[in-house]
């Protein structure tokens, strides 16, 4: 009988560790490949994003106006207010008393002579009916004198009365006349009182405001009710001194009423010919028919004023520059690199400048980044056109 073969019966239990220990190196080979594979790749990875140019060398993104060619023209600007062409405030100038009536409010059209409000002046119109029966009794009893002093004047032609007595008489109806007088004086003041105690219109023209209601307590000094007359407003502001040539009445000027929106033009009317002592400032008025009573007045109005000829100047947005006094720092892009240039200034509108023709039209200059780039630096340029803008100069 044969012996059995390995196959048959199994490898002996020595061999085993002699073959873990052959497989060792390959397990360790692949390890180290594997650990160098993955730390070649990280390299290579992050290699592929390390930024090799130099950050001045990076173009800087700007955004950029082109300068235009236009006139500029200075244009004075002042503040102003519009006015009513009159306006009255209306209450007792003479007597205290509780208000009666306040038969209107604010918006009411009112007519000339229109009763507006009332004061309750019982006291004082009794007081003037008083002194107006009194001056009847002493009318009546002035002219029952004078006519026994004609009497006793005739009596003296024919020597019936001495001279004494006929001149006693006639100095009685003298004395009489001037009493009458003076009560009518008294009547007059009297009647000033009750005419004091009814408010009227002075003009057509509208009703402004209301301060007081029936049971409020008026005095010499208050106003109940205000009007306006509005047919025609006035626009006035006061002007340094040195303008005074520039406020010359019939020179044109534009304002705008800053409460609707709406700019109209118009003339200077009227120019003070003193300054205010203490302001040193220039009085002015623009009259401006406004018939339909459009106009909101004591509100506020800009007036615009054009100075001189207009001169040539390149136009380029505020943003894009840093004014110094009568010059203009900007930043121009050439050959699509930052370039620092100055120029004189010539005048600013709202939103623009105005400055020396040097500065080319179409030259582009650097309104948004100006800040954060210097002299050479390349440009990653977006241009934006500048919107129009009137000139103006404060």
């Amino acid at each position: 009988m044969s012996e059995p073969t390995p196959n048959e019966v199994g490898s002996a239990p020595g061999d085993r560790p002699k073959m873990r220990l052959a497989r060792a190196p390959l397990v360790i080979f692949g390890g180290t490949f594997l650990v160098l594979a993955i730390g070649a790749a990280l390299y290579l990875r992050a290699a592929a994003k390390v930024n090799k140019v130099p950050l001045s060398a990076a173009p800087k993104s700007v955004t950029v106006a082109l300068a235009r060619s236009g006139n500029y023209q200075p244009v004075y600007r002042y503040v102003g207010t519009v006015l009513p062409w009159v306006e009255a405030k209306l209450g007792p100038q003479f007597v205290s008393a509780y208000v009666d009536t306040v038969l209107v409010r604010p918006g009411a059209q009112v007519k000339r002579g229109q009763v507006l409000a009332t004061l309750d002046c019982r006291n004082a119109t009794a007081e003037s009916k008083a002194i107006g029966l009194q001056a009847r009794a002493i009318e009546a009893r002035q002219e029952a004198i004078a006519h026994e002093a004609a009497r006793v004047g005739d009596l003296l032609k024919g020597g019936y009365v001495s001279p004494n007595e006929a001149e006693q008489k006639q100095s009685e109806s003298l004395s009489k006349e001037a009493e009458l007088l003076s009560t009518r004086a008294k009547l007059m003041s009297s009647t000033l009182f009750v005419d004091d105690c009814i408010m009227r219109a002075p003009f057509d023209g509208e009703v402004a405001d209301r301060t007081m209601d029936p049971g409020a307590f008026a005095r010499p000094g208050t106003w109940a009710v205000s009007v306006v007359d509005r047919f025609t407003v006035r626009v006035v502001t006061d002007v340094p001194e040195s303008d005074f040539g520039l406020v010359s009445p019939g020179t044109t000027a534009q304002f705008r009423v800053l409460s609707t929106g709406e700019s109209f033009t118009g003339t200077i009317s009227r120019r003070s010919p003193a300054a205010d002592p203490s302001t040193r400032t220039i009085h002015f008025e623009i009259d401006y028919p406004d018939p339909n009573r459009q106009l909101p007045v004591n509100t506020t109005a800009e007036i615009f004023i054009e100075a001189g000829k207009p001169v040539p100047a390149s136009e380029i947005p505020l943003t894009a520059a840093t004014v110094r006094g009568d010059r203009a720092t900007v930043v121009v892009v050439v050959d699509g690199r930052a370039k620092r240039q100055t120029f004189a200034v010539k005048g600013e509108s709202q939103g623009n400048l105005f400055v020396d023709t040097s500065l080319a039209p179409g030259t582009a200059v650097v309104t948004e980044g100006r800040t954060t780039v210097k002299d050479g630096d390349v440009l990653d340029v977006h241009i934006q056109a500048a919107g129009p803008q009137q000139a103006s100069k404060d």
